[in-house]
């Protein structure tokens, strides 16, 4: 069995944790709809910092991801790295590097050599 790597992501500092926070909070405070819909946006806004912008592509479909942007009033562009240290820890992710076009992997134009439920584990 692999082993499994270890987390790389580092703290932020004090003045970066209160930005993200009010963020959140601004984005709760904001919200009418499906709480679980919201939950799932703040669930993607704390994984996006330790995994970048392109696994969460891989992890949700493209309009689940412009439904959380939008929810969070953000752009996960603008917000998270493409790919940080702890990307490799996405089996879909990984999966992606074998193949020769990341969005044509994300858009469904080229299969990945993973199920869909196994794309959104992490090891």
């Amino acid at each position: 069995m692999a082993k499994r790597p270890e987390p790389k992501t580092a703290n932020v500092s004090a003045e970066e944790a209160k930005r993200r926070h009010d963020v959140m909070d601004q984005a709760i405070r904001n919200f009418r709809g499906q709480l679980d819909e919201l939950e799932s946006a703040l669930g993607m806004y704390m994984i996006g910092r330790h995994l970048g912008w392109k696994p969460l592509y891989i992890i949700h479909s493209k309009r689940t991801v412009a439904k959380y942007e939008a929810i969070l009033g953000i752009s996960v562009r603008e917000e998270f790295e493409p790919e940080t240290e702890d990307s490799r820890r996405s089996i879909g992710f990984l999966a992606v590097q074998k193949i020769s076009n990341f969005w044509k992997a994300v858009s469904g134009e080229e299969k990945l050599p993973v199920e869909r439920e196994e794309r959104r584990s992490i090891a």
